[in-house]
């Protein structure tokens, strides 16, 4: 769906329906599959909040990056420790959350700093290690001197208060009764649109042209007059800091952190949901990680009912058959849609133009 070709009038009624959608969505859901489902939706938002965050390295610099959950971890950790009875410091979010974005978008520039001159499988290469390494040191940042407490984690993480109502309660308002997980989902909405609007507004000015010229050709880039050095390490800093925003809400949503959350396939997920929606698109982006999120809770509702209904007892385990089909969906779609299930007209051009070019010598 493309909106570019519709009046202001239809634009915003579009809008106004979305808006009224997401408001009542958890209702919706909650009422119809339950609060396990709603918080399958803020868990979307939350990976929408990260895919955001890796499309601006990876969709709009072209910088590959396989370490992205390193600031996830940073977030998650930041607010962990500043709101825990860990070192008995209960700060509120208004500190902690953006003092782990400002922590993430710290690691994302010092990351930056030493691969300015990587390339592909280099870049790669290193990412994953400063990924591996943070999910290492949390998890052994237990001695001589206790701060992350090892593989065992921090629990009793503070929820997040707002004019001294607790979101980790349930609350009634107006005759309503709002469950924790339906108090969450609107504050994670609240700070999604924010990231959008973040990335949207990057993405037409003039540093997002830098990116998009840095990810075509680096060397014509800098013949051009654009500072290589600089907009490499505003694009892992602005990253990260949606990455750190997410993994502070995260800690508060979870109460309770621990490095096996930060693993590398889940560095892998993120990427795959921004392939898979449409590298370097705002909407394409958003619609893989809402996809990537869900389907897999369908299918592992699905496979083992079908398996005993069909067989009468389990063949394959569920797990084991719900990564299987998801990795099979996964090959094909990028043998039969390569640019992405929604991607960018810039992008569908260039699939298209590589596809008449490859036609072209064949013939």
């Amino acid at each position: 769906m493309d909106l570019n070709h519709l009046s202001t009038g239809k634009k915003m009624a579009v809008f106004a329906a979305s808006a009224v959608l997401l408001a009542v969505l958890p209702f919706l859901v909650g009422g119809t599959l339950g609060n396990s489902w709603v918080r399958i939706i803020d868990f979307a938002l939350l990976y929408v909040m990260l895919a955001l965050g890796l499309n601006i390295v990876v969709g709009f610099a072209g910088l590959l990056d396989l370490g992205f959950i390193a600031f996830y971890a940073i977030g998650a950790y930041a607010y962990a420790l500043l709101s825990s009875p860990h070192f008995d410091i209960h700060w509120l979010f208004f500190f902690t959350i953006p003092l782990g974005a400002a922590f993430a978008s710290l690691g994302g520039v010092l990351l930056g700093t030493p691969v300015l001159k990587l390339k592909g499988d280099y870049l790669a290469i290193v990412t994953l290690g400063f990924g591996e390494i943070v999910r290492i040191f949390m998890n052994n940042l237990n001695s001589p001197v206790n701060i992350t407490n090892g593989p065992q984690g921090i629990n009793l993480i503070d929820p997040i208060h707002i004019g001294g109502a607790s979101l980790g309660q349930t609350i009634e308002l107006f005759g309503l009764s709002f469950h924790n997980v339906y108090l969450y989902y609107y504050m994670f909405l609240a700070l999604t649109v924010l990231v959008v609007i973040m990335a949207w507004r990057l993405q037409h000015s003039r540093i997002g042209r830098a990116w998009v010229a840095l990810r075509e050709d680096d060397i014509a880039a800098a013949a051009m007059g654009i500072n290589i050095r600089n907009i490499k390490l505003l694009a892992f800093g602005l990253g990260a800091l949606s990455g750190g925003v997410a993994g502070g809400l995260f800690a508060s949503f979870q109460g309770f952190v621990s490095p096996e959350s930060f693993s590398l396939l889940e560095s892998i997920m993120i990427l795959a949901m921004i392939v898979l929606g449409g590298m370097g698109h705002i909407p394409g982006v958003i619609l893989g990680a809402v996809v990537l999120t869900i389907a897999p809770e369908i299918l592992r509702d699905v496979i083992g009912p079908l398996q005993m209904k069909t067989f009468g007892r389990m063949l394959i385990d569920p797990e084991n058959a719900r990564m299987l089909l998801f990795g099979l969906a996964m090959v094909v779609m990028m043998l039969v849609r390569p640019e992405g299930m929604w991607p960018s007209k810039r992008r569908k051009a260039e699939f298209q133009h590589a596809k008449e070019e490859a036609a072209a010598q064949k013939g």
